[in-house]
């Protein structure tokens, strides 16, 4: 059944589908109407939502509640990411599964309450003290914004991680026709118990890659938190070993997942020279522009990222193959994430297009760079 809905509500709709049962937010534009969307889901007392006095407490109640065992969840925008990120860390530290939904505007500080943007792509990836790596997926309209709040909440239980899913204010707020009943979504896996018939080390792990066990605090067995390094009992340590051990972990376990973590579109043109790449508000820009260059008879190919980080470098670097010549990215920010296709695909010419006034590219500013690369290709 097609409906007609905003990103936001989505959002709300993606969360709950996924078992989603305790959420706690602060209100912020353009996020605040997930908090509304979640006040109205439980007034039947199928889960708790929780207004809280400020983005840190509301993300210090969701690592407690998703510690108790709950499916947490909390939506902000670029300044409440910024008061997030030091609970952040402690919920990577504490291995605490977790999903964020940042609904980007214009930055930096409080920036463009009301403009979209979506400067926070490299933010949220290195949101952290040590940059850790942290899964962080982009919307890029209604459907993606339910598919992957959704896929947020199985990686966070596959992974015992938190979760960063990106919108922007103009997916949050704009509505579409959807059918989201239609949308194939994967099984959401339940979370790895701990054993209740023998002792129980709560960061226990056979391999760096490996995921802990995760029992709930209050349960049979007891569990400590903390957000200092710990081993695997959770106790502080200064043993070197054990140090080098635990972070090891919590980077090998999200760089070993790094292929399914992989989530991309691709309508790929063996003829084609130029390659455009998109995530986020952009790709619907991309998608006209290709059709248009297309009806011209300019052979073109597209990539769609959903999973900006771990980069999906297998997937670039298929798309970028032999016959390309270009790559075009347009994105509404200063071309961040230019820099990690110039990384992934060094033998190739990446060409950004920025925008970050608040404004949105339009297909044939997108359509006009082709035209010019293809002209000095023939040359």
């Amino acid at each position: 059944m097609r409906e007609f809905l905003s990103g936001n509500e989505a959002i709300v709709r993606g969360a709950l589908r996924a078992g989603c049962n305790y959420v706690a937010g602060y209100p912020i534009t353009p996020a605040s109407s997930i908090l509304n969307g979640f006040v109205d889901a439980f007034a039947d007392g199928s889960g708790i939502v929780v207004q809280a006095e400020d983005e840190i407490a509301a993300i210090g109640q969701c690592i407690a509640a998703s510690m108790c065992g709950a499916r947490a969840f909390t939506a902000t925008s670029g300044p409440g990411l910024s008061l997030y990120s030091e609970n952040i860390g402690f919920a990577q530290m504490v291995e605490a599964p977790l999903v964020i939904v940042d609904c980007q505007r214009m930055g930096p500080a409080t920036g463009g309450a009301t403009s979209t943007g979506e400067g926070d792509v490299l933010f949220a990836r290195h949101v952290t003290s040590g940059s850790y790596p942290l899964p962080v997926l982009a919307a890029a309209d209604v459907t993606s914004a339910y598919r992957l709040t959704y896929r947020g909440f199985q990686i966070a239980e596959r992974l015992r991680t938190p979760v960063i899913v990106l919108a922007s204010k103009d997916i949050s707020v704009t509505r579409q026709t959807a059918d989201l009943e239609a949308v194939p979504l994967p099984p959401i896996e339940p979370r790895r118990a701990a054993p209740t018939h023998r002792p129980f080390l709560p960061y226990a792990i056979d391999t760096p890659a490996d995921v802990p066990l995760f029992a709930p605090i209050g349960g049979p067995v007891r569990v400590r938190v903390t957000g200092s390094i710990h081993d695997e009992c959770g106790l502080l340590t200064i043993d070197k070993a054990k140090i080098a051990r635990k972070l090891t972990h919590l980077n090998e376990k999200i760089r070993a997942s790094a292929e399914w973590l992989e989530d991309v579109d691709s309508d790929l043109d063996p003829q084609a020279k130029v390659l455009i790449v998109s995530y986020g508000l952009p790709d619907g820009a991309v998608r006209d522009a290709t059709d248009l260059l297309r009806a011209e008879g300019v052979a073109v190919s597209r990539l769609t990222i959903y999973s900006l980080w771990p980069v999906p470098e297998r997937a670039l670097r298929q798309a970028a193959g032999p016959s390309i010549r270009h790559v075009v990215i347009p994105e509404l920010n200063l071309g961040l994430y230019a820099e990690e296709l110039r990384r992934v695909i060094p033998h190739v010419p990446v060409h950004a297009i920025a925008r970050y006034d608040g404004g949105l590219i339009e297909p044939m500013k997108i359509v006009e760079q082709v035209r010019y690369l293809a002209r000095t290709i023939a040359v």
